[in-house]
């Protein structure tokens, strides 16, 4: 290998970067022998890459990664949060508006859950707001059908195993009763897949509406349905400059 390919980068992190996809994606990408370098495709994600070199995804040209933005969306339900869908279900991301570009979004919210999603153009930023270790808050009301009292809660902030997946503790308070459904509080850090849904069922709870009030210092707040609204810059950086260098 070359000193300038020594000094490169790896190519997943470079098409993150550029907001093509997180890095696992654009490993998954180069997996599918959808991208080339320098007329290459590419068969592993094992390469430094540099300025210099031309990638395409797609037989699209990579630009130059533009400046790191996040975005805070009103997800409503009814709406998958992937690229594409293989059952052909309307998106996420068909609905953005065209002028966001291209955009990764920080985690997910299933099909009939509702709130804050975040949104990135930059896939490194995406995956470090996703890790454990950044342990930022995710913030729920739930409506959920059942009753439940402090045995059950109690399990929950004590960690619960769902389905044979441990899950790390979850805060859950009860906000208020409404006929034979209950409105809770719920706050976590790790966010694996349905978790609320999961966790709450273990405790005999069966979840009938999930709203995403907050990630991390980010809050849902006056958000309509549907709309998209920019973290200032200045905010960006306050909050997520310990993540990314290139924030500073």
């Amino acid at each position: 290998m070359s000193n300038e390919q020594k000094s490169g980068e790896r190519i997943a992190k470079v098409l993150a970067r550029a907001g093509v996809a997180s890095r696992r994606g654009a490993e998954k990408l180069i997996e599918e022998g959808r991208v080339t370098v320098n007329g290459q495709k590419l068969a592993s994600p094992a390469l430094n890459v540099t300025e210099r070199d031309r990638i395409t995804v797609d037989g699209k040209p990579v630009g130059e990664p533009e400046k790191t933005r996040l975005w805070r969306y009103h997800k409503p339900t009814g709406l998958v949060t992937t690229h594409k869908d293989p059952e052909g279900r309307e998106t996420v991301f068909d609905k953005l508006p065209k002028e966001l570009g291209r955009v990764i979004s920080v985690g997910r919210l299933d099909l009939n859950s509702e709130g804050l999603l975040l949104l990135t153009n930059n896939g490194e930023l995406s995956r470090a707001l996703e890790l454990p270790s950044t342990a930022w808050v995710r913030r729920y009301r739930v409506r959920a059908f059942g009753k439940v009292g402090e045995p059950e809660l109690n399990k929950l902030r004590k960690g619960i195993t769902a389905e044979g997946v441990k899950y790390g503790p979850i805060e859950a308070e009860v906000e208020r009763e409404q006929g034979g459904n209950i409105w809770l509080n719920v706050a976590l850090k790790e966010g694996k897949n349905r978790e609320v849904r999961k966790a709450l069922a273990a405790v005999g709870l069966t979840v009938n509406r999930l709203i995403r009030i907050s990630y991390g210092p980010f809050q849902l707040g006056h958000l309509e349905k549907g709309e998209v609204k920019a973290v200032p810059e200045r905010v960006l950086r306050d909050q997520c400059a310990h993540l990314l260098k290139e924030l500073r």
